[in-house]
């Protein structure tokens, strides 16, 4: 939309931190591109952007004007989606973050299934941390966030939450692979692949070393899923994974925590609070609700999908 060009320019330079990539990502002259910014700054007369050596960075103003530029944009694309929904047409884009325990099965399972119905969707896929996904909801980077423990701000609305017990995964050929139920010193008798802080499952791991006083005998600190998987055929060590992120089992075994030892977490889908979503990402966003409540036969707490697009 033409009245939001001098909005998505602000937007491109401040994601940029430089006029010059700015213009390249516009394919304007950096030249132009600087007089447009220069007329905004005229116009609102204030200094949007503070001119440094390297590049350019938000001045306390340009702070506050970018997240209502960052709105428009995103309120623009709900409406262009509410238009093409009025043709039988579902189209637009869903720009997801989420942690790395969803990404192999559980989310491309989601939007394959949603793509075959709304062929004209596309989607976007992040990995990101409980921090980072935060941050990419309230950028308007991303529409929906699925993550795991702990996700408690006043920024974000959760759609649904189910329970998600840890597992420990194991080789095939490790010695507690024989048990169906590991227990507190079954997990002190073996060296363990630990996921990074800022991993939802370190947060419950750390927090039952605290209430039981003792270490768990950690030999590598890993945010990667593939090297721990990896790794567990070469070391008899234990590492640690959600139910949802369980392929089919081979030489990788999963067995069941007991409860008492480490907490069921929970595992959230949600949005930034007070944001009304574009058709294709609320419906999105409540088909993959209504998946986890038949999967885990659960309740999860529910949004209407309709509330979410009026």
């Amino acid at each position: 939309m033409r009245h939001l060009l001098p909005l998505h320019y602000i937007d491109t330079v401040a994601r940029s931190g430089s006029i010059r990539r700015a213009a390249d990502k516009l394919a304007i002259t950096s030249t132009a591109l600087n007089r447009r910014i220069l007329a905004m700054e005229e116009e609102l007369g204030v200094p949007i952007f503070e001119r440094l050596p390297r590049g350019v960075r938000l001045s306390t103003a340009g702070e506050l004007m970018i997240q209502h530029i960052r709105s428009q944009i995103a309120d623009m694309e709900r409406v262009k989606s509410q238009i093409a929904d009025l043709s039988g047409a579902r189209r637009g884009h869903v720009s997801i973050v989420c942690g790395q325990a969803l990404m192999p099965h559980f989310v491309s399972e989601q939007i394959a299934l949603y793509r075959r119905e709304h062929p004209a969707v596309t989607f976007s896929v992040r990995v990101c941390d409980r921090k980072e996904a935060i941050e990419q909801l309230t950028s308007f980077d991303a529409d929906i966030a699925m993550v795991f423990e702990p996700f408690r701000t006043a920024e974000f609305h959760p759609l649904g939450r189910v329970e998600q017990p840890l597992r420990a995964i194991m080789a095939a050929s490790h010695p507690l692979a024989e048990k169906k139920k590991l227990g507190w010193s079954d997990l002190l008798s073996t060296s363990v692949v630990l996921p990074t802080p800022s991993n939802g499952m370190r947060y419950l791991l750390d927090d039952a070393m605290l209430r039981k006083g003792d270490v768990l005998k950690q030999v590598i600190e890993s945010d990667n899923h593939d090297f721990i998987k990896n790794y567990l055929i070469h070391e008899h060590c234990v590492s640690f994974q959600l139910p949802i992120g369980l392929g089919a089992e081979g030489e990788i075994l999963s067995r069941e925590i007991e409860q008492r030892v480490v907490p069921h977490g929970n595992l959230y889908v949600a949005q930034l609070k007070g944001r009304i979503l574009p058709v294709a990402a609320a419906l999105f966003g409540h088909a993959v609700v209504k998946e986890l409540e038949a999967r885990y036969a659960a309740p999860v707490e529910l949004v209407n999908p309709v509330d979410a697009i009026q």
